[in-house]
């Protein structure tokens, strides 16, 4: 009976002494920091000495054993595609040189100015321009011709009433539906008016175009002329 009892004792202390993997613990040992701070720092590590900061700091760009960050081959040629595609997109060029560039004026230096122009050049230049200068004399304006037809901007000044606004008589049947008949032979409304001044107009509507009697022929309207004035 005791011996049938021993066996789970002895199993319990077993277990209990096996050693659990310690999770997590193995990063903050003191050899896997400086394992990783040589790898951060472009270095090897094989458990020796490391290098002191200011030891690397001191080491030349391209010595035997240092990491090279110049891109070649392949990377070159993708670093420059890159840089090609953000400039197109972002409306920037590449910056040049402003002593390469002979577009760009040098006016504004006084020293490369002097080299190339004095006081009395100067002198000589306004005395030039001086003696090529011309005044013209103004001249009349010409007068507008009429070919006979009436002057619709002179006719829009010199009414003040709106469109749709009766001030003349107009007698017959079915007036709208003549007016769109008749309206519709005219490539505009300007075309229109000059035939209804012409025809007797604004009195009279011998085309039938003026069927509300406001002496605006088929909707001309005269307000973007007066406009024209006032501003």
């Amino acid at each position: 009976m005791r011996f049938t009892l021993l066996i789970p004792a002895i199993g319990f202390v077993a277990a209990c002494n096996t050693v659990a993997p310690v999770s997590g613990t193995e990063f903050n040992t003191p050899s896997y920091q400086a394992q990783r701070e040589a790898q951060l720092a472009g270095q090897g590590y094989s458990g020796g000495t490391l290098l002191s900061p200011a030891e690397v700091s001191e080491q030349q760009l391209g010595a035997p054993g240092a990491a090279s960050t110049v891109p070649t081959g392949d990377d070159a040629d993708l670093a420059s595609a890159t840089a090609a595609a953000l400039a197109s997109t972002s409306g920037q060029s590449a910056p040049t040189q402003a002593g390469n560039n002979t577009a760009i004026s040098d006016e504004q230096d006084f020293a490369a100015v002097s080299d190339r122009r004095s006081i009395e050049s100067d002198a000589a230049l306004i005395e030039q321009n001086r003696q090529t200068y011309e005044v013209v004399a103004p001249t009349a304006v010409p007068q507008r011709g009429t070919d006979g037809q009436p002057n619709i901007v002179q006719y829009a000044l010199s009414t003040s009433n709106l469109v749709g606004t009766q001030l003349y008589s107009r007698a017959g049947f079915n007036l709208q539906a003549k007016a769109q008949r008749n309206c519709a032979r005219y490539a505009s409304a300007d075309q229109a008016q000059i035939e209804f001044l012409s025809s007797g107009g604004p009195q009279r509507d011998r085309k039938g175009l003026d069927p509300d009697g406001d002496g605006y022929a088929c909707s001309w309207d005269p307000g973007p002329f007066r406009s024209a004035v006032n501003n």
